[in-house]
């Protein structure tokens, strides 16, 4: 169903029937060889950081952004549309890309799909990508390479437990509505932040 992003209505996805939850959107059932369908919701970190985007345009205008765990796109879009020189939306899952290139031409805006990062990345940015111990570690890891070798990264993340604050500052706060059937509340304060340079980088 494609329909407005709550908090940046200027974009609109496919994503699951208002009321659904995750396990609805997977009609039913989960398999261990294909990861649940994460890209039918608009995900508060995600939320965050494109709106983010689309009010400080100036953060990608012009760069090479990679929107890791990209899922619906939601962020990837944003930055198409705040004027950035590239954007690729990268994803480990098939279907997750396959829902990008959707959503991008629904909105409009050229966005590429990639299983991993193409080089020259200006800037990494990543929505709601800490939901768990591992998830965290992994990503952790891609986003420090990338601020190492320069590029700017941005996150939206709502508290869930596994960013490492440590390594970032806070960039801007938001209350995102999200579906009470996913979050069990109907908005969630959630904060973009921005990685900080590693010691003695760039």
């Amino acid at each position: 169903m494609l329909r407005p992003v709550p908090l940046t209505p200027e974009i609109s996805l496919h994503l699951a029937e208002p009321g659904a939850g995750l396990f609805d959107a997977s009609a039913g059932q989960f398999h261990s060889d294909r990861p649940p369908p994460f890209f039918s919701f608009a995900w508060a970190g995600g939320q965050a950081l494109a709106r983010f985007l689309l009010d400080h345009p100036e953060s990608v205008r012009g760069r090479r952004v990679t929107d890791l765990a990209t899922g619906s796109g939601l962020v990837a879009i944003a930055a198409a549309r705040a004027g950035a020189a590239e954007v690729t939306a990268v994803d480990t899952d098939p279907a997750a890309l396959a829902a990008v290139t959707r959503n991008a031409a629904a909105n409009a805006v050229p966005v590429a799909v990639a299983a991993t990062p193409p080089p020259g990345v200006e800037v990494m940015v990543a929505g709601d990508a800490f939901y768990t111990a591992r998830v965290a570690e992994q990503m952790t890891a891609a986003l420090l390479a990338a601020r190492r070798s320069g590029a700017r990264v941005l996150v939206g993340d709502p508290g869930r437990g596994y960013l490492p604050e440590r390594l970032f500052d806070r960039r801007a706060e938001y209350q995102v509505p999200v579906p009470a059937a996913l979050e069990e509340t109907e908005r969630l304060p959630t904060t973009v932040w921005e990685m900080r340079p590693p010691p003695g980088g760039r």
